[in-house]
C-alpha cells in the first residue's frame, strides 16, 4: 500500500471519527434540551421558589442583581452582555469542543464528558425546582437580551425554551469548565490567562441581563465541579480496569537442600 494511500484512508478514519462525535454530541443536546422543556415547571412554582432564593440572597445581603443591571444593563455594556449571554451555549460551547478535539484530544474528552454529566445532574433540578429568572420573578429587573440582542427571550424563537430553569446556571457553570479547559490546551502563559476570563465575563453576562441570581451562579459551578470529578472518577475506574496485573515483586525464598542453595518460588517443597 503506497503512502499516500494510507494518508487518504488515515483522513477518511478520521473525518468518520469526527462526524460520529458531532452527531452523539447533537443528539444528546437535543435530548437534553427536550427533557428540560418537557419537565418545565409552572409559573406560579417557579415564581415562588425565586422569592425563595430572593429572600436567601437578602438574608446574605448579596443580593446585586438590580444594582448591577442598572450598572452595566444598559447602553454598550448592555448590548455587549446581552449577546455574551446568547453565544455562550449556543457557540462558544460547540466552537470550543469543535477546537479542543483538533489541539488536544484527552482535554477534549474531559470536557465533553463533564458537559454531559452536568447536564444529566442539572435536568432532574430543573424538573423538581423551578425557579422564575430575575426578569420575571416581578422583582423590577428587566429582560435585556429581548431589547439588545438579535434573538428575543419570548415569541416563537422559544418555542422549545423553558425559561424557569434558572438553578443551576449551566451558562456559568460550563463558562468555567470551558475557561479551564481552554487554558489547560495552551501553552504559553499570557495566553492562558485570556481564556480563564471567559467564565467571569458570562457571571456579569448572566447577571447583568436578568436571567441568573447569585444563588444560581454559584450552584451552576458547584454542578460543573461536581460532573468533572464524577468524569475523573470514571475515567480512573476505566484506566485502572484497562491496566495489566503487575507482576509480584517479591524476593525468592532460599532454601537449602543438601549443601547447595536453591531457589523457592514457590510454596512448601514436597
Amino acid at each position: 500500500m503506497s503512502k499516500h494511500l494510507r494518508l487518504r484512508l488515515r483522513h477518511r478514519r478520521r473525518a468518520r471519527r469526527r462526524s460520529r462525535e458531532l452527531v452523539l454530541f447533537a443528539a444528546l443536546y437535543l435530548v437534553y434540551d427536550a427533557a428540560r422543556w418537557a419537565w418545565a415547571g409552572r409559573p406560579s412554582v417557579a415564581r415562588a421558589h425565586a422569592r425563595c432564593v430572593i429572600a436567601l440572597e437578602r438574608s446574605l445581603h448579596i443580593a446585586v442583581e438590580r444594582p448591577v443591571q442598572r450598572a452595566l444593563g444598559v447602553g454598550v455594556p448592555g448590548f455587549v452582555l446581552s449577546n455574551v449571554y446568547l453565544v455562550a451555549q449556543g457557540v462558544v460551547l460547540p466552537v470550543a469542543l469543535i477546537w479542543l478535539y483538533r489541539r488536544s484530544p484527552e482535554i477534549y474528552r474531559r470536557l465533553r464528558d463533564t458537559v454531559v454529566i452536568t447536564w444529566l445532574i442539572a435536568t432532574p433540578i430543573f424538573a423538581l425546582y423551578p425557579v422564575a429568572p430575575p426578569r420575571l420573578a416581578g422583582i423590577g429587573i428587566t429582560d435585556t437580551v429581548s431589547h439588545h440582542a438579535v434573538l428575543s427571550l419570548t415569541g416563537p424563537s422559544t418555542l422549545f425554551y423553558n425559561p424557569y430553569a434558572a438553578v443551576p446556571s449551566l451558562h456559568v457553570g460550563l463558562a468555567f469548565a470551558i475557561g479551564i479547559a481552554a487554558a489547560a490546551a495552551l501553552r504559553r502563559r499570557w495566553a492562558r490567562a485570556l481564556p480563564l476570563l471567559w467564565g467571569p465575563l458570562v457571571t456579569v453576562a448572566v447577571i447583568a441581563t436578568g436571567n441568573h441570581y447569585i444563588f444560581d451562579v454559584g450552584a451552576g459551578v458547584l454542578v460543573a465541579a461536581l460532573a468533572f470529578t464524577l468524569t475523573r472518577l470514571v475515567e480512573h475506574v476505566r484506566v485502572r480496569r484497562l491496566r495489566p496485573p503487575a507482576a509480584s515483586h517479591a524476593s525468592p525464598a532460599v532454601t537449602v537442600r543438601h549443601g547447595a542453595p536453591e531457589a523457592v518460588t514457590g510454596g512448601a517443597q514436597p
